[in-house]
C-alpha cells in the first residue's frame, strides 16, 4: 500500500473520523456505494440483480477480529444462513469468509471447526467457500486452517495477495490442494520487509503470479483486479488456457467496466459485502483510491 493509503488508514482509525463517517448521511451514502446493505435480504436482492446481468457473486457478511466465542459462533451461523439463502434463491454464488471472524486468533480450533461446517453446508447447497486473506501476521495460520478444510472437502478457495513477498512460496503449498485461488493486490498496511511498497512492484508481482496461476491446470485462477493493465495480461493468458478461470471485482467499483466484461461474456464474479460491520471494509476502499475520499468530502461539504 502506498503512502496515501497508509495515511488514509491512519486517519480513519481515529475515533472522531470514524464517528464522522458512520454517524453522518454522507458517510453512510459512501458505504452504500460499496456495501449491498446491512441485511441478508438486501444482499440477496443485489445478488439476484447481478445474476440477471450474467455475473456470479461471492457474498461476504462483513466482520473480522471478533472478541469472543459467542460472536464467532454467531458469525458462523450467519454464514450458514447465507448459504441456505443461496440455495433457496438459486443464486449463482458462493460465500467469502474471514477466519478471524470465526475465532482465529483466540480459538483457532473453533475457527477450523466452523470453516469445516461451512464447507459441508456449501457442499449440500452445491457451492464453494472462499477464504479471505487478512494481515500478514496471520497468513501462515490462515493457510494452515484452509489447507485442512480443503483436503477434507475440496470445495474451498483461498485469496492471496500480490504485495506480500511470501506469496510466491505460499502458492507452492496452495496450488496442489486444487480449488480456486483469488489473486488480489492486498489492502492492509504492511511494512517493507513484508510487502512491496511501490505500485510498480506490486503490479509486477501481480503479473508474475497471474502467469503462474493461469499456466497451472490444477487450480482455478480468480483474477481480482480493476486495473486495466493487469486485466489485459490476464486476458492474453486466458486465451491459451483450457481450464476454468474467472475475473473478480468488488461491488460498486468500476461498474461500467463490469458491464462491458459481461457484455463480452467474460466470466465475472462480483464480491458482494453486506452487514452492519462495514466500516473497516469501507476504510480499505477509501485507502485504495483518492477518488473515494473525494466523494465523501464533497458529499459532507454539500451536507
Amino acid at each position: 500500500m502506498n503512502f496515501f493509503g497508509r495515511a488514509v488508514l491512519g486517519v480513519t482509525h481515529q475515533k472522531l473520523v470514524r464517528n464522522l463517517i458512520t454517524d453522518t448521511r454522507p458517510g453512510r451514502a459512501l458505504s452504500r456505494r460499496f456495501v449491498a446493505g446491512e441485511t441478508l435480504d438486501e444482499a440477496i436482492t443485489a445478488a439476484v440483480d447481478l445474476n440477471a446481468k450474467g455475473a456470479s457473486v461471492s457474498l461476504d457478511h462483513l466482520g473480522e477480529h471478533v472478541a469472543d466465542r459467542t460472536q464467532a459462533i454467531a458469525a458462523r451461523d450467519d454464514y450458514l444462513a447465507c448459504l441456505d439463502a443461496i440455495g433457496r434463491h438459486d443464486i449463482d454464488g458462493n460465500i467469502s469468509v474471514k477466519l478471524s471472524q470465526l475465532g482465529m486468533g483466540f480459538d483457532d480450533a473453533l475457527a477450523a471447526k466452523s470453516l469445516d461446517a461451512l464447507a459441508r453446508r456449501a457442499l449440500d447447497v452445491g457451492t464453494t467457500v472462499s477464504v479471505d486473506m487478512e494481515e500478514s501476521a496471520v497468513t501462515g495460520l490462515t493457510i494452515d486452517i484452509y489447507s485442512g478444510a480443503q483436503r477434507a472437502h475440496g470445495n474451498l478457495g483461498l485469496a492471496v495477495q500480490s504485495y506480500l513477498h511470501r506469496t510466491r512460496q505460499d502458492l507452492d503449498t496452495i496450488i496442489p490442494l486444487g480449488g480456486h485461488v483469488r489473486l488480489c493486490k492486498g489492502a492492509y498496511a504492511e511494512p517493507e520487509d513484508v510487502a512491496y511498497q511501490s505500485r510498480a512492484e506490486v503490479d509486477s508481482s501481480f503479473d508474475r503470479l497471474t502467469h503462474l496461476l493461469m499456466s497451472d491446470p490444477d487450480v482455478k485462477p480468480a483474477i481480482a483486479s480493476h486495473d486495466a493493465d493487469r486485466l489485459e495480461v490476464a486476458r492474453r493468458l486466458a486465451a491459451g488456457r483450457s481450464g476454468p478461470y474467472e475475473y473478480q471485482m468488488l461491488y460498486g467499483v468500476r461498474t461500467a467496466l463490469q458491464d462491458q466484461m459481461l457484455a463480452a461474456a467474460e466470466p465475472l464474479r462480483v464480491y458482494v459485502p453486506y452487514g452492519v460491520a462495514w466500516y473497516p471494509y469501507l476504510t480499505r476502499r477509501m485507502a485504495e483510491r483518492p477518488a473515494n475520499v473525494t466523494f465523501f468530502l464533497r458529499a459532507a461539504f454539500r451536507g
